[in-house]
């Protein structure tokens, strides 16, 4: 179990990050044509992986915006946003706002995910969602970067994903 804080409040989460130099789990989640995707649909490309609560909440937009912008022109690297919305809202978002760059990856079948990714919260407001969190993966899988933000109304460290995509 790992405490971050919502609103200055802790709350709890299952588990922890998968840690820099491990593999990351593999997964099943759901992609926006509703077609399950897998860790492994994305084999030999980097990964940026932006775990938030939900797509309608206003930090959650601002950083799918920023990663939008951030890894634009990235080679080989691939930007997946990983929330509970349903993949019609996930859709909606990216059209609304022009995400481009990126793909959406919905919790809809795909719950395991959360717990073992260690972002699952377990108690407070946003009990059953992810809290917000950055993994780094290269082609292979092999983590090279984890943030687990400590309050989840805060934003990610985006230079030090994209950083760790330049080691």
């Amino acid at each position: 179990m790992t405490t971050v804080k919502l609103d200055g409040t802790p709350v709890h989460t299952y588990g922890s990050l998968p840690a820099v130099g491990s593999t990351a789990p593999p997964f099943e989640l759901v992609g926006s044509d509703l077609r399950n995707r897998k860790l492994s649909d994305f084999a030999g490309k980097r990964k940026i992986l932006s775990i938030v609560p939900s797509l309608d909440t206003g930090v959650c937009a601002l950083s799918t915006r920023r990663f939008e912008e951030k890894a634009a022109g990235l080679r080989d690297t691939v930007v997946l946003v990983i929330s509970a919305d349903l993949p019609f809202a996930q859709a909606r978002f990216c059209r609304d706002e022009k995400i481009r760059n990126l793909q959406t990856l919905s919790l809809m079948r795909g719950r395991g995910f959360a717990k073992d990714y260690g972002v699952l919260i377990t108690d407070g407001a946003f009990e059953g969602v992810a809290a917000r969190a950055v993994l780094v993966l290269d082609e292979n899988d092999k983590v090279l970067h984890a943030e687990l933000v400590p309050d989840i109304g805060s934003e990610p460290d985006y230079d030090a994903a994209i950083r760790a995509l330049r080691s």
